[in-house]
């Protein structure tokens, strides 16, 4: 089995890139609000704001999962462009949320991100990811604990970070079985607020 660092392209790791696309489906903006909007929900998983931003929009643009929808002015400001989603667009911010839903990493981020933007999915797409996540996490506990079992005879004290990632992987798990029986029990409502 391919482990999931291998899975994930560096595009598919490009949090800028997929906050833009998933801000865009509420509407146009610009760049300036996108950064903005970020800013005061906390997608504290963009780093590097506001130039990540800007970057990522010109890339989006170039590849044409964006395009210029306009361009608007306030009294004392400069002119800016606003960006629309496109149909490819939505079709890649949906492919990234559920790989990197489906794609256990050691890099929590990823996951906030694709947490974050889940409504992005539909109730069921969002299901399929979540169960191919714990599929994925179950062989990485396996294969951790075989592991362990074959260094019985190594100094436990030489084993601590290897005891640490088992306790991550269970909770991870055990968190994310939860969520899925929330969604499948109704007790999380899904907002369908796909675009």
């Amino acid at each position: 089995m391919t482990s999931a660092r291998h899975r994930l392209q560096r595009a598919d790791r490009d949090l800028a890139a997929l906050a833009v696309l998933a801000l865009l489906t509420q509407g146009p903006r610009h760049p300036y609000d996108l950064h903005r909007f970020m800013i005061d929900t906390r997608k504290d998983f963009v780093t590097g704001l506001p130039r990540s931003i800007y970057h990522a929009v010109d890339k989006l643009a170039r590849d044409g999962l964006i395009a210029v929808h306009g361009s608007e002015q306030q009294a004392g400001r400069p002119e800016r462009t606003t960006y629309e989603l496109t149909d490819a667009g939505r079709a890649e911010l949906r492919r990234r949320v559920s790989l990197l839903l489906a794609t256990p990493e050691s890099d929590a981020t990823l996951s906030y991100a694709a947490l974050s933007f889940m409504g992005a999915l539909t109730r069921d797409d969002a299901l399929v990811a979540l169960r191919a996540r714990i599929a994925a996490l179950d062989v990485q506990r396996a294969t951790l604990a075989a592991d362990l079992a074959e260094a019985s005879g190594v100094p436990p004290i030489l084993l601590v970070e290897s005891r640490l990632e088992q306790a991550r992987l269970d909770a991870e798990r055990s968190w994310f079985a939860g969520l899925v029986d929330d969604l499948e029990s109704g007790e999380l409502a899904w907002l369908d607020t796909r675009a």
